[in-house]
């Protein structure tokens, strides 16, 4: 049985209604959901209406997610995203309104033109709107991979000073709202399911971002899917065409595959901590894992000449001080023994 069931990637709710339920029908016949099962799907206000919003909820929907970005005009021009509060407003009510009681909201920092009026505009628009979770991303401009950001010019786009002050802003307006800080870029209110496992230490981060999802296994379906099993990672052909071709040919759609070895999980178990708790019991990692705690410790070792003041080693337990929380991704880049430093990449921060 299922226990989470994500449908994202992209605008799943372009599927008309009936496609909809087939989908769901051919997918519950292999694996049902389970009991207190979360079944969520990504929502295009601009390409949703009753018809799709029916077929959902008949399906099982249970938890939505709508990305908004930035709902000021000229920023939504600029990165080729039309989407007006009102009709955001009207995805929002017609989900509430079919008993979805679960809902996240997508926003970035640190897009083009942005500036603090304007995300603070954005965020209390988004805050009326009442989400149970809002995932707060920093925009990340890679150009070489996307067409429509070549059209950006790049002294549009706010400096690393700026942006740390944008997400600060938006951070600011969403705990005065009364939503709990989450890691290093979600929000909740406290009795959403991911604050309470958040509280409770059970909190988990996968290529979804952060989750209550305690499966060992995350399992891929769709071009370009990434996947998670005890075994290692996955991905499919990131081709559409290439990829129906594997599938109706009977052949497995995975192209690419790491298996883990060495001290693989271990890294993997102490990036994930550091991005969830901002702390890592080290002393608990290593008897999880069977390994020494010395040998885990000296993983640790020159991270202090690298970050000043970012974190601190007592007692096996590795800390990110609160000051030094935006840096959490940075930290935990710092365990990860296939880091491509030398490869381009977005800001960190």
């Amino acid at each position: 049985m299922l226990e989470h069931l994500h449908w994202g990637g992209g605008t799943p709710t372009l599927l008309e209604p009936q496609m909809i339920a087939d989908l769901a029908g051919a997918i519950f016949e292999v694996a049902p959901l389970g009991p207190g099962a979360q079944f969520s799907v990504e929502i295009d206000p601009t390409e949703i209406d009753g018809p799709r919003l029916d077929a959902l909820a008949a399906a099982g929907l249970n938890r939505a997610s709508i990305g908004v970005q930035d709902f000021d005009p000229m920023i939504q021009e600029v990165i080729g995203r039309p989407q007006s509060y009102e009709v955001t407003k009207a995805a929002v009510d017609g989900l509430r309104e079919r008993g979805i009681r679960s809902l996240n909201v997508d926003l970035l920092y640190g897009l083009p033109h942005q500036t603090e009026a304007r995300i603070t505009d954005s965020v209390n628009k988004v805050i009326s709107l009442g989400p149970d979770r809002i995932a707060l991303f920093g925009y990340a401009h890679v150009p070489w991979m996307s067409k429509r950001q070549q059209l950006i010019p790049t002294d549009a786009l706010p400096s690393p000073e700026a942006r740390l002050d944008l997400y600060n802003v938006a951070r600011g307006l969403f705990v005065g709202a009364g939503l709990q800080e989450i890691g290093i870029d979600h929000f909740a209110k406290p009795d959403d399911g991911l604050a309470i496992a958040h509280r409770k230490g059970t909190m988990h981060r996968n290529f979804q971002g952060y989750t209550e999802d305690k499966s060992p296994a995350l399992i891929p379906v769709g071009a370009s899917s990434i996947g998670r099993f005890p075994q290692g990672y996955a991905q499919n052909e990131p081709s559409t065409s290439k990829y129906q071709e594997r599938v109706r040919a009977g052949e497995l759609a995975t192209v690419k595959g790491h298996v883990f070895a060495g001290d693989d999980l271990v890294r993997a178990r102490i990036i994930e901590l550091l991005l969830c708790d901002f702390r890592a019991d080290l002393g608990a990692v290593a008897a999880e894992h069977g390994e020494a705690l010395e040998r885990i410790v000296a993983m640790a070792d020159g991270l202090e000449e690298a970050l000043p003041g970012a974190t601190t080693l007592e007692g096996g337990v590795l800390t990110i001080l609160d000051d030094a929380r935006p840096l959490a991704r940075i930290v935990a880049q710092y365990f990860d023994a296939y880091d491509m430093s030398s490869a381009r990449h977005s800001q960190a921060v």
